[in-house]
């Protein structure tokens, strides 16, 4: 999978490889989506509030049939469709549950898993983790968004699970996704890199910088807003390299990379606990897990790893 400017190589990078076909232009069509359903490989993903939902058997099998998914408390007017297989054509669907995961792990036979932990293990495909990406987001945006924005009266699903609908004051709703700057900041030979530590973070990680977009931004706006907030350094010469769907819930990372114009370092807000310039040797030593004060760089299913890693192999 090659990132949107040449260099840069997303290899590693998790949620990139979705290849259903998602038929968008089929979402209205009650009766397709009725045969779908009734076929015998229709697959239903499952997912709580936190984590997704499976038969507890290995492997481990990306959806449950309808009769399962319906047994679990699946409510088949709730369901999203997300597309067609590549290869098989078989059908995927996903949907909500109402129970939460502790009422679940009660019933036994099901393993529940975060998709975060799934991307780490590389317990599922490039094309199965995409579509469990995509499951994820929307599942999310249908449980936060039960309401009309404008009147309050709850929404009903429509398109396929694409658009909700207020029948008060007949407000049509789509899921959002919310674009994030994430940026390597090297110093004006680029031989120095602006890594930084959140405290969200495990302990030792340095991570690249990054944050929302703001409305009526340009990419290369929130690049340097962002980083002169968490860490006062100034940058002028941004480029986006690549991007990558990130589904906690539901943003686009638009990986970039920037020139810094200043070099003293001011952490004024609580964004950042530490920031500091690192040269190629401590990144390498942070990659390799062998420098002296334990610092790790962030693991290779995030678009972080592979601006740190492009760039300390100069290939960016």
């Amino acid at each position: 999978m090659r990132a949107t400017t040449a260099g840069l190589q997303a290899m590693e990078m998790s949620f990139l490889g979705n290849t259903l076909d998602r038929q968008s232009t089929r979402r209205g069509d009650t009766a397709y989506l009725e045969e779908l359903l009734a076929k015998p490989d229709t697959e239903i993903v499952l997912s709580t509030a936190r984590t997704l939902v499976f038969q507890d058997r290995e492997p481990l099998q990306p959806g449950h049939d309808l009769a399962s998914a319906r047994a679990l408390g699946a409510d088949p007017k709730e369901l999203v469709f997300l597309g067609l297989r590549a290869e098989s054509g078989g059908a995927v669907f996903a949907t909500t549950l109402p129970q939460d995961d502790e009422d679940l792990a009660d019933q036994g036979g099901l393993k529940l898993i975060d998709l975060r932990t799934l991307a780490l293990q590389k317990a599922f495909n490039p094309e199965d983790l995409g579509a469990l990406a995509q499951a994820r987001a929307l599942i999310h945006w249908h449980r936060t968004h039960r309401h009309c924005s404008r009147c309050g009266e709850k929404t009903v699903m429509a398109e396929a699970g694409y658009r909700r609908d207020c029948p008060a004051c007949e407000s049509p709703h789509f899921p959002r996704t919310d674009p994030c700057v994430i940026m390597l900041i090297t110093d004006k030979s680029g031989d120095r890199a602006l890594l930084g530590r959140p405290a969200r973070l495990p302990e030792g990680i340095y991570t690249t910088l990054a944050g929302f977009m703001e409305p009526g931004e340009t990419i290369e706006q929130a690049v340097r807003r962002e980083t002169l907030e968490e860490s006062g350094i100034r940058v002028g010469n941004v480029r986006l390299i690549s991007n990558q769907p990130w589904p906690f819930p539901a943003n686009l990372m638009l990986g970039c990379i920037g020139e810094a114009t200043s070099f003293e370092i001011e952490i004024e807000d609580d964004e950042l606990e530490a920031c500091k310039w690192c040269d190629r040797e401590e990144v390498r030593q942070m990659v390799a897990g062998t420098h002296p004060e334990g610092h790790l760089i962030p693991p290779s299913i995030s678009i972080a790893f592979e601006l740190i890693t492009g760039w300390l192999e100069r290939k960016i």
